[in-house]
């Protein structure tokens, strides 16, 4: 088997909420999601998704997929799209760097490998371990009231996990916090997720004022050595995402202590090859993981919902549902969110089926 040919569409994914805030005033209110399509001369195709959460949240952004897709592309043609580490291997030959571009390939031979041997993604990531995969829901950044009941709204649909937009300014971000946390259920986690926007002093301060609030910290601050700090100065579960990009991080990482949680995503990481690397040594070492993307629809999603039901549920902190946050539904028989809960096909290969009238014509195509 073999690769023949290598594509791609692009999207648009206008979301439920109207627009999503974080720190910083960044917000977003359609994304820009790339499906990755991926043939081989048998015939088969296999389908993945790169969605960035705009160009000014991680070093990515929409039209730099399609981009580095054009130059990546004519390396691959006619290298089999099973042998997954030898495929990476490739990638990283042809293309230093950039790994959000790598992402999409990437799941999308893995997509191959299940369908051409009739297993799903999930079985031959490790195993499909419990019976569902429990999500999160993202509160986007606004007033400490709407907040409070935007997680009452998600309560009633059986969301138990929340994380709530801080890194804005300190006091208003520690209301937030304190209205959010005041109507939870004590089994509820919340999670504080400053998305790299507060200063290590206005971090200080917010994990001074909110010491007797049950609360995770998720990535204060925009450096390493910053969280690091935050992190030596406070007994609050630490959650660590932006910063941990490779395996030499994570490594880095768990030698200070610096983390109780970290955060996988799986573009951020260079695709699912290389986040099952991460999601493995994070396993050995035993640290619990939220395991997602930066964004996407449909494919995204059942790929997240791969990666965490293959993993062993202790170190299972939370994942979403990213195609529960848009209106446009990319593909079929993608995991839809019950009560909370999510879980992964038992299809082959991710399981769903593109909406190829949603797809459109498109915009790469190299064979």
């Amino acid at each position: 088997m073999r690769i023949k040919r290598i594509f791609a569409h692009r999207v648009e994914l206008p979301l439920v909420e109207g627009t999503y805030k974080w720190s910083g005033g960044k917000s977003v209110s359609v994304f820009d999601s790339t499906i990755v399509g991926v043939e081989t001369d048998t015939g088969l195709i296999g389908y993945g998704e790169v969605c960035p959460l705009g160009p000014f949240y991680l070093p990515a952004y929409a039209e730099g997929v399609r981009s580095g897709l054009r130059e990546i592309a004519p390396h691959l043609i006619g290298y089999d799209p099973r042998e997954l580490a030898k495929l990476n291997h490739r990638m990283d030959a042809a293309l230093k760097g950039h790994p959000y571009v790598k992402s999409g390939i990437d799941m999308a031979c893995w997509d191959i490998l299940g369908l051409s041997t009739g297993l799903p993604v999930c079985v031959l990531m490790g195993g499909r371990f419990g019976e569902n995969v429990r999500l999160y829901r993202a509160i986007s950044q606004e007033a400490p009231e709407q907040m409070a009941a935007k997680v009452a709204g998600y309560r009633a649909q059986g969301y138990t996990r929340f994380q709530l937009k801080v890194g804005g300014d300190p006091d208003l971000d520690i209301e937030r916090i304190h209205a959010v946390r005041g109507m939870l259920l004590a089994s509820d986690r919340l999670v504080a997720d400053a998305n790299t926007g507060w200063t290590q002093h206005e971090a200080m301060r917010v994990v001074r004022a909110v010491r007797d609030v049950d609360v995770y910290i998720e990535q204060p601050c925009l450096t390493y050595s910053e969280c690091l700090a935050v992190r030596r100065n406070t007994d609050h579960p630490f959650v660590l995402d932006e910063n941990v990009d490779s395996l030499e991080m994570l490594l880095q990482a768990k030698s200070d202590l610096a983390m109780d949680v970290v955060n996988l995503k799986i573009s951020k990481l260079g695709g699912l090859t290389k986040t099952k690397q991460a999601r493995d040594l994070c396993v050995s070492m035993g640290i619990a993981m939220t395991l997602e993307d930066s964004w996407g629809g449909d494919i995204t999603t059942a790929a997240i919902a791969h990666l965490a039901h293959s993993t062993p549920e202790e170190y299972r902190f939370t994942s979403t549902d990213f195609n529960s946050y848009v209106t446009v539904s990319t593909a079929q028989n993608a995991p839809q969110r019950i009560n909370g809960f999510m879980t992964a096909s038992t299809e082959a290969g991710l399981g769903i089926t593109p909406r190829q009238e949603i797809l459109g014509p498109m915009v790469v195509d190299v064979s």
